[in-house]
């Protein structure tokens, strides 16, 4: 007995259509892996060898996320350090004029507008951002750190009720100029002072954080990233130009005035040495981040020749393979568009 084969054109086109898919699926993965020069299914290749791929790629994004992290804290360091250089050369001309204007004729009127100047370039370097963030409000760092002295502003009241309370007249009265300099230095050393230390600080003048924020800048490694408004500097200054601002020093007697300006003198010297301090320290840190950078990257080029490694795949290969697989899909497509056409009303 004889057994016949039949081949329908149905189950040719299905087989065609079948290739096609399979074809396509093929050339999904060729193309991608001839584009980005790595495996399509890096799991499916790579088997057992997955775990440490897997390790290896959490290891180069963590250092890229540092990386990122560091040029961040660099960004806010740079202009940090710019304004304490900035803040410190004023004060040091501020000095020169202050030791100027000590024994000198009309002094206090020669000496007031940089001091009002001053005091407020102090306050508007104390609230500079960087990337959305105040730099000086320590981990309060959405909000303005400094409030400008201005009448009406709390620091300002302040220093207005502690003069009429210690001499029972305001600045701008002509009785200051009988201020003696025994008075005016007891005023200073007390209750003048305290505004310018915590707590009145906090209250009237700095709404920061003594905390500083802090950024990890490698993976053992947690620096202080900011500087706050409240170091002692920035304070003593604040004093010295309100001082020079806002105490009547124009109707005082001359040996009066001169105790003013001693105090001011003192601050003003104190400041800056705690501001080269200062500058010192975030000029320590900003080599920590520097190095910290250098060695994520070093770091980071070894894990990238690591990785390429086990997932690279040969570009030659997979554009050849890219090559025939469209080959067969033409040829397949084209098989398909012929077998449709074949018609058995055509052999009737």
């Amino acid at each position: 007995m004889m057994t016949a084969n039949y081949i329908s054109t149905l189950m040719l086109s299905s087989h065609l259509r079948s290739s096609i898919t399979n074809g396509q699926s093929a050339l999904s993965k060729a193309t991608t892996e001839a584009t980005t020069g790595r495996f399509a299914d890096v799991g499916l290749v790579l088997g057992i060898g997955t775990g440490r791929d897997v390790s290896l790629r959490a290891d180069l994004d963590f250092a890229d996320q540092l990386i990122d992290t560091n040029a961040l804290v660099k960004g806010r360091l740079d202009v940090t350090q710019n304004r304490i250089t900035q803040i410190t050369s004023t004060a040091q001309d501020f000095l020169q004029s202050l030791i100027a204007a000590r024994d000198t004729d009309g002094g206090a009127r020669i000496i007031l507008p940089s001091a009002t100047a001053n005091l407020d370039d102090l306050t508007s370097s104390l609230n500079v951002s960087y990337n959305g963030s105040y730099l000086f409000g320590g981990i309060n760092t959405q909000n303005a750190p400094m409030t400008t002295y201005a009448a009406g502003s709390a620091n300002k009241n302040q220093v207005d009720a502690d003069f009429l309370a210690t001499f029972g007249f305001p600045q701008s009265s002509p009785l200051v100029s009988t201020i003696t300099p025994a008075a005016m230095q007891s005023f200073l050393n007390t209750t003048f002072d305290a505004e310018f230390a915590s707590p009145a600080w906090n209250a009237n003048w700095s709404s920061a954080t003594n905390q500083p924020m802090s950024s990890r800048i490698s993976t053992t490694e947690i620096v202080d990233s900011s500087v706050s408004a409240n170091q002692p500097g920035f304070q003593k200054l604040a004093e010295a130009y309100t001082m020079m601002t806002d105490l009547g020093n124009m109707n005082l007697d001359q040996n009066t005035f001169r105790t003013v300006v001693d105090k001011a003198i003192s601050l003003v010297s104190g400041g800056i040495n705690d501001l080269g301090i200062l500058g010192g320290s975030v000029g320590a840190i900003q080599a920590r981040v520097n190095t910290a950078t250098d060695k994520l990257n070093a770091q980071k080029d070894v894990l990238t020749s690591q990785v390429t490694g086990m997932e690279k795949v040969d570009p030659a290969e997979a554009a050849v393979r890219v090559n025939t697989l469209q080959t067969q899909i033409q040829t397949a497509l084209a098989l398909t568009s012929q077998l449709q056409k074949i018609s058995l009303l055509n052999y009737l």
